[in-house]
């Protein structure tokens, strides 16, 4: 479990952009564990949360594979990788793309870039997976931000996702989100196949955030 790997999607939270970002990352990157922890932030707290946290990885929430030019309001993936991101989620169920959305941007960032492609099931995990990104992460939308986990909601989209993959690669990651709040959660995840967990709320919206943080990796 030491190689477990728990992605927290600030979102646009108020709890989780401007000031808020960067007192979250830094409470992030203060926890004393194996597991690797990683910040998917705002575009706009990009760089501001890669100065204040910056042993940290900080990933974008989404990119476009776009070319310099006249592309107003698109996020060039060259651009984040200069102000220090070095990963990116993308295809999440609040900002769907297509797979040849997914594609381009594959074969545009950096070999190094790590990319979570985020699925809404079994059959869309495995067609991500088709195109090796460096993770996938099954995240059934009706659980998102609700209260119980998928880990016990539905185990059997986590693990039909882990074998799905699995017939597909061996190269890809494989996460597992909705509802993920503890670290019990955590170790079902592992449990079930998976590398680790993408979370948001559990984390964003707690009272205490780091205590969050700190029950997350309890398990590990």
């Amino acid at each position: 479990m030491s190689d477990c790997l728990i992605v927290v999607n600030f979102k646009t939270y108020q709890t989780a952009h401007g000031a808020s970002a960067e007192e979250l990352a830094r409470a992030m990157a203060s926890i004393e564990t194996e597991a690797r922890l990683v910040a998917a932030v705002s575009a706009l707290d990009l760089s501001a949360v890669v100065s204040a946290a910056p042993d940290l990885e900080v990933w974008c929430q989404h990119l476009d594979p776009i070319n310099s030019g006249s592309n107003t309001g698109w996020l060039h993936p060259d651009t984040a990788v200069e102000r220090g991101a070095t990963g990116s989620l993308i295809n999440h169920a609040e900002h769907k793309v297509s797979i040849e959305h997914v594609a381009m941007l594959l074969d545009q960032v950096p070999e190094d870039f790590r990319v979570c492609a985020c699925a809404s099931d079994v059959d869309e995990a495995q067609a991500l997976a088709a195109l090796r990104p460096t993770y996938v992460a099954v995240e059934p939308p009706e659980l998102i931000g609700g209260n119980v986990s998928v880990t016990s909601a539905d185990p059997g989209i986590v693990s039909g996702t882990v074998a799905a993959v699995r017939e597909v690669t061996d190269e890809v990651g494989i996460l597992c989100g909705a509802g993920v709040k503890t670290g019990a959660d955590v170790a079902t995840a592992i449990e079930l196949g998976t590398i680790g967990v993408l979370l948001a709320s559990g984390v964003t919206k707690a009272d205490n955030p780091r205590a969050a943080l700190e029950d997350l990796v309890s398990k590990l």
